[in-house]
């Protein structure tokens, strides 16, 4: 095990490193930026805590003995009355949810067309630019419903995009350099979400509560059989959560 004590480690890059179980004591980690990693089972004591910000999933956190999960959940659901809904529990109350996403995206893409279209490829604060978005929705898609519900063993379009972390695999494309137009990545979504819209229309109560049929080839997701339910929720949470990403960052390039 290595040992880094009175280490000068400033602005040291970690990537793909395993750090699982290490131990940091008197560390200074002010303007650290951490992406994409696992930080289950970490536990903080003593720590200063001011000017943070955390974006991601936040399940069982315990703050100075307060669990502060539900008290974000409640207060997302309030500033965002849309958001219940992504959480469907009938074939009726997913058709409306997807009705929700395609309003919502369509008034998020009508927003960035008002922009320099050299703006859409831009990023904001390492984040992936509006383009490269909307690319990875066309993976995730392509991912939990082509390969996951519809059975397509290779569903990927080149230009599809799956999250940077993911390791390279066999078949699934990564083309971080492609720089296609808003129109061609735009003609991709619509193809896709009618496809979601097709499978969701035609839910029943019985094909909600069964499960896949295992793709045996190499892919994401991994070649098991998953509850429909559970790809369907998957495939809503990728398109509320990008489209706050979106926004967020597409209110900060028109500010520029």
């Amino acid at each position: 095990m290595a040992d880094f004590v009175h280490a000068d480690l400033r602005n040291a890059r970690f990537e793909r490193a395993d750090l699982t179980g290490a131990q940091f004591f008197a560390v200074d980690l002010r303007d650290a930026r951490l992406r994409g990693v696992d930080l289950c089972g970490v536990v903080m004591r003593g720590v200063e805590l001011g000017n943070v910000a955390i974006d991601g999933e936040i399940e069982n956190v315990t703050i100075n003995g307060v669990d502060i999960g539900p008290l974000v959940e409640a207060e997302l659901d309030r500033r965002h009355p849309d958001r219940v809904k992504m959480r469907p529990t009938d074939p009726a109350g997913f058709v409306e949810a997807w009705d929700i996403v395609e309003r919502l995206w369509a008034e998020t893409v009508g927003r960035a067309r008002r922009l320099r279209p050299e703006l859409l490829h831009e990023s904001v604060d390492g984040e992936w630019s509006f383009v490269e978005t909307l690319r990875h929705l066309v993976f995730a898609t392509d991912s939990w419903v082509g390969r996951a519900l519809l059975g397509d063993p290779a569903p990927w379009d080149p230009l599809g995009l799956p999250w940077d972390e993911m390791p390279d695999t066999p078949g699934v494309p990564r083309d971080r350099e492609a720089r296609p137009s808003l129109d061609e990545v735009l003609e991709l979504r619509r193809d896709r979400m009618a496809t979601v819209r097709r499978f969701i229309e035609a839910l029943t109560a019985e094909s909600l509560a069964a499960d896949t049929e295992p793709v045996e080839a190499a892919g994401w997701p991994r070649p098991r059989s998953y509850p429909v339910r559970q790809c369907l929720s998957i495939v809503l949470n990728e398109e509320w959560q990008h489209r706050l990403y979106a926004e967020r960052d597409l209110a900060v390039l028109a500010g520029a």
